[in-house]
């Protein structure tokens, strides 16, 4: 008899262990959907609240965006072939000073009922992806004020939060993932460290929303696919949690990483090579806010096939889907 009640005890502590991360997640999926930022705008109230009611049920469809195919539409018109539909969220990069060319798509996405992602590889003070691999900064020196670092990367941080801004006028929501897979330490912001890395996001949450006024933000902190531990800037400086991989898989390792840290904040897979099937996600469990496959070679080496059912599934959101979320 005792062995039997200490078997039982075991077996409801397990329960509670492994549930509790799924309990909060469901919690913000209902009455809790608030954001960070006590002064966002209604349209990023509005589709935060879309993400979290959806979330663990369903997952939105998303693709990012080349832009030196040809078309900038190089990848979305590809998923429209090959599966009679769009993604409901379409990733775009400021990367390369693209802020007036990524202006003009999200809104004209936005237009046509989607859902904005923006990220940005940068280096320091401006540019492109070369710039966010191969720049190396002295901290103690980037983040003290009135610094010749400091000043530099700031007006960088201008020119972005100017092309935000004017999404914000023209009543745009962005779903905003800036210093992405930043405990991989190979992209210059997360050179510095946990510590450093956790002042600068912190600094640029504070220069965005305070300084500036963006409040059509919501704050994407997307970890590499170990998401490593140390790395989380607080509960009130971000609004959405994720990790990728192209690893073909549904990411699992991630999800049980992301959910034992309890914050219960939606999950994003924001970045991934090949999708999984969808009966592989509902068979781990991994039902993601969303799921975005990264440009150019990679939506081309995903199976057409897959990709159709993907698109198809009852548990996949497309653009065709949105109808009505922002108008």
């Amino acid at each position: 008899m005792k062995k039997k009640s200490l078997f039982i005890i075991a077996c409801l502590l397990i329960i509670m262990l492994t549930g509790c991360g799924r309990n909060r997640t469901e919690l913000r999926t209902a009455a809790d959907a608030r954001l960070s930022n006590p002064n966002a705008g209604t349209e990023a109230v509005k589709l935060y609240k879309y993400i979290c009611e959806h979330m663990g049920k369903d997952m939105l469809s998303a693709q990012q965006e080349s832009t030196w195919m040809g078309s900038p539409d190089y990848e979305m018109d590809y998923i429209l072939e090959t599966t009679g539909k769009l993604p409901a969220v379409r990733g775009l990069d400021f990367m390369n000073d693209d802020f007036d060319g990524v202006v003009k798509r999200a809104k004209e996405w936005h237009e046509k009922g989607g859902i904005v992602t923006i990220c940005w590889h940068t280096g320091v003070n401006g540019r492109g992806y070369e710039e966010s691999l191969g720049d190396d900064p002295d901290f103690d020196k980037l983040l003290t004020e009135g610094t010749e670092e400091y000043i530099g990367m700031l007006a960088s941080w201008d020119r972005a939060a100017a092309a935000l801004k004017e999404l914000q006028d023209a009543g745009v929501a962005v779903l905003w993932r800036p210093f992405h897979e930043f405990d991989g330490g190979w992209f210059w912001w997360g050179k510095g460290g946990s510590r450093n890395f956790i002042r600068l996001w912190q600094m640029m949450y504070k220069y965005f929303t305070e300084d500036k006024g963006l409040n059509n933000l919501i704050w994407v902190l997307g970890y590499s696919g170990e998401v490593r531990n140390g790395w989380y800037p607080g509960d009130e400086y971000c609004d959405i949690i994720g990790s990728d991989t192209y690893d073909n898989s549904t990411n699992r390792k991630a999800w049980l990483k992301l959910e034992a840290m309890n914050t219960g904040k939606p999950m994003a897979f924001h970045e991934c090579g090949n999708v999984p099937s969808v009966e592989m996600f509902e068979t781990d469990g991994d039902i993601w806010a969303w799921f975005m496959v990264w440009h150019t070679d990679y939506i081309k080496e995903n199976d057409p096939e897959n990709l159709k059912k993907v698109y198809n599934s009852d548990k996949v959101i497309t653009l065709d889907e949105l109808s009505g979320l922002l108008e």
